[in-house]
């Protein structure tokens, strides 16, 4: 999987104009996890292997290419691989501690389809997050 995950970024990449590189590569690998990270997270994963500068400048790009996707949790965010890589999801996120949940849901995906056809509308991208609080933190 990871071989193909790989094969499939260069391919993006070479197909805009840009080459695979260590940064890009690095920050790849960091993102290519189960859960969504904040950009604090990756710059400690990656930090020695490369520079905060190209962090930043590897995420920009990977957001610009659709290569990543930037969740937005209020005033905070977090970045996961777009569905390029990873099988479409939502998210349950939890307002207190900031737990992320994934929503596998085949019965949200078509209702979210059959609204937009009968819209006329075509969709292009969706995320839905759904905010609340945890099992852990409602028994808190």
């Amino acid at each position: 999987m990871k071989d193909t995950a790989n094969s499939e970024l260069k391919d993006i990449l070479s197909s805009n104009g840009y080459s695979l590189t260590k940064p890009r590569l690095v920050v790849f690998n960091v993102l290519n996890r189960e859960e969504p990270l904040t950009i604090s997270q990756i710059i400690k994963l990656v930090d020695g292997k490369i520079d905060r500068a190209s962090t930043y400048r590897t995420i920009t790009l990977f957001e610009k290419l659709g290569i990543l996707n930037r969740l937005s949790f209020g005033f905070k965010f977090k970045f996961e691989l777009s569905d390029k890589f990873r099988e479409h999801h939502h998210h349950l996120v939890c307002l207190n501690c900031g737990a992320i949940e994934e929503i596998n849901e085949q019965t949200l995906e078509d209702f979210i389809h059959k609204a937009a056809t009968k819209s006329g509308f075509q969709i292009q991208n969706h995320q839905l997050e759904i905010q609340g609080l945890c099992e852990n933190c409602q028994s808190s």
